[in-house]
């Protein structure tokens, strides 16, 4: 059977990659589609050299790139510089002016999806909804951690669109919101700037235990006596929830697509530390229909002392998620 959950990648996977120069855009997008990914989802601001001012040419010259791959665009990341100005903030006829601005773009560019920064307000992006629906456009507001599913913030925006009864604005989860256990990668950057292995298993047992991270925090700084990276390592954890999977069906009807964060792969496709096997069969289970998208962020953990390989984690991840998607799909198709 076909499957309704479709993977693809997120630019900002390579972001190491491409800043030294060792992969350009026509490598990532080829290598995306070579692992059975070919969903793109774009930075416009980083992808795209003279934004915000795009021509009909280079718009052109993108089209033909994703043909010449066998890839196409799922997904536009938006950015909104509310601080543009020193010393001011922009103002809400100018915040909804970028926002309009960007879905013109997406337009433009064939994207039907468009992921919205968290902090960005309901009442903003209400007044969005016209302009959303004349150009297509599915703003979803990024749930990221440490905020979850149904977080009073998020419930906000969905407020917002059942009494619009508006199908362009919902939300758009990012999966660190399903860190079930504390990333090795953390661990081991935080100890090569100086956490004492004990004190770093303390906080990964922790994390493993869901004890209250402020209790956790406490302990290493004012009991423990610990040193800055342990405290550093300990406060991680106000970033780190594990959101319950099986809350996914209750949201699922307000997103299309997923950033699929993750921070390692181990050599057998196995992530570490993100409930992918928890999540994907929930997903399933939902009849959810959209991409997971590869959000590769562990280059950052790990480039003190290796050379950054996207291209091998993000293949891994996508290893795991075929496994897992057909695993789930088999379970619940009809005897």
């Amino acid at each position: 059977m076909t499957s309704k959950i479709k993977r693809g990648v997120s630019l900002y996977s390579f972001q190491e990659e491409m800043f030294l120069g060792k992969m350009t855009l026509d490598d990532v997008v080829g290598f995306a589609a070579s692992i059975g990914a070919p969903g793109i989802e774009i930075l416009p601001e980083q992808n795209m050299p003279t934004f915000p001012n795009i021509t009909d040419q280079q718009i052109g010259e993108w089209q033909d790139r994703l043909a010449r791959h066998g890839a196409h665009f799922t997904c536009y990341d938006m950015f909104l510089d509310t601080k543009l100005r020193k010393g001011e903030v922009m103002s809400d006829e100018e915040q909804v002016a970028s926002i309009v601005r960007d879905l013109k773009l997406c337009n433009r560019l064939g994207i039907k999806n468009m992921r919205i920064l968290i902090f960005v307000r309901p009442d903003i992006l209400e007044q969005c909804v016209p302009y959303a629906e004349q150009y297509d456009v599915h703003m979803g507001v990024e749930v990221h951690a440490p905020w979850y599913l149904d977080h009073a913030w998020i419930l906000r925006t969905i407020e917002v669109a059942d009494r619009l009864k508006t199908k362009h604005l919902g939300i758009l989860p990012d999966m660190g919101i399903f860190m079930k256990h504390y990333p090795p990668a953390f661990r081991g950057r935080f100890e090569r700037q100086g956490a004492r292995p004990e004190v770093a298993q303390f906080i990964v047992d922790s994390h493993e235990q869901k004890i209250m991270c402020e209790y956790t925090i406490y302990e290493v700084a004012v009991k423990m006596g610990g040193n800055k990276a342990e405290v550093a390592m300990a406060e991680t954890l106000r970033h780190a929830p594990f959101a319950n999977p099986k809350r996914i069906a209750d949201f699922a009807p307000y997103f299309r697509h997923i950033q699929a964060k993750f921070y390692e792969m181990t050599p057998d496709c196995t992530d570490p530390s993100i409930a992918y096997d928890e999540v994907i069969p929930q997903l399933v289970k939902a009849g959810w229909e959209g991409t997971l998208s590869s959000e590769y962020e562990g280059n950052r953990w790990i480039q003190d002392v290796e050379d950054v390989d996207s291209r091998e984690q993000v293949r891994r991840q996508h290893v795991m998620f075929e496994k897992l998607i057909a695993k789930a799909e088999a379970e619940v198709e009809p005897a």
